[in-house]
């Protein structure tokens, strides 16, 4: 069966990342041969003039808006300014510029981050605005949040038709192993082959270990936003997730086991451990 997708222009903001070459090649895989995915060194999406650009070189009939700005705890609490802004303006540009030239539909790829900080397990979509995110990555959980209620005014006042996705952590091969800027199980295992190289015996893990995070593996992911793409049109945001989650204090021990790491397990509780509890109604 031939997708609904196969021959439309397709712009993929973030298309080279560690999701989008997924999404990528998985729209490939069904056929489209008519995808732009514009490189940062070219196009500067935090600015309106790179905006205007990318959309007169992609003509796109439809968009995947994947590019951020992201992080782990400790870059969004060391930048939190940087994560506001440059998410907040690149969502705000690439929607209103993809409603000026007549953009079919507009896919936003938004975060699990924009729940409020205790939101009841698992996390429905109902209860997005019920609270404040969790403080750490509250700049760049409401920046990605914008882009839904952005959706939503331009839905209703244009008829311009944009939907927002929300998913969980993700992890997969390829992934940011950069311990600036990585998210917890890359990071866990490169704390453990850097161990390992080093002959050290032990890895310090930041805070309890007591929060518990679901975790999505990105190809899956990637499947759910063609999906969506193909074939969902509402206003309401989706959850994509696994539909189980785990303990931080349960999954170091077993990264540690797959990688072949031997020594100690030091908890920092002086850092902190993030959203207590992340786990999506799906």
């Amino acid at each position: 069966m031939t997708s609904p997708l196969a021959d439309k222009r397709i712009l993929a903001t973030g298309g080279s990342g560690f999701l989008g070459r997924r999404v990528v090649a998985r729209l490939q895989e069904l056929g489209c041969r008519q995808i732009f995915v514009p490189r940062s060194v070219n196009y500067d999406l935090r600015t309106e003039e790179a905006v205007k650009r990318v959309y007169a070189d992609a003509r796109p009939d439809v968009v995947i808006h994947m590019a951020a700005r992201v992080g782990g705890i400790g870059a969004n609490r060391e930048k939190p300014g940087e994560f506001f802004y440059d998410n907040l303006l690149m969502g705000v540009y690439m929607m209103e510029h993809a409603r000026r030239v007549g953009v079919e539909k507009f896919v936003s790829i938004g975060t699990v981050c924009a729940y409020p900080k205790f939101t009841p397990v698992p996390f429905k979509e109902d209860d997005l605005w019920n609270g404040y995110p969790e403080e750490t990555n509250a700049p760049y959980g409401l920046a990605k949040k914008m882009l839904l209620v952005q959706g939503q005014a331009y839905r209703q006042q244009y008829g311009f038709n944009a939907i927002y996705l929300l998913p969980t952590n993700l992890y997969g091969p390829e992934d940011n192993f950069d311990p600036a800027t990585s998210h917890v199980i890359p990071a866990l295992i490169k704390k453990c082959f850097d161990a390992m190289e080093q002959g050290d015996d032990q890895i310090v893990v930041w805070g309890t270990g007591s929060a518990s995070r679901e975790f999505l593996y990105v190809d899956d992911a990637a499947e759910g936003i063609v999906l969506a793409t193909e074939r969902y049109d509402d206003p309401d945001p989706v959850n994509l997730g696994a539909g189980n989650e785990i303990r931080i204090a349960d999954l170091v021990p077993l990264i540690a086991e797959l990688t072949g790491f031997q020594g100690r397990i030091v908890w920092d509780a002086s850092k902190p451990d993030g959203q207590p509890r992340r786990s999506l109604d799906t």
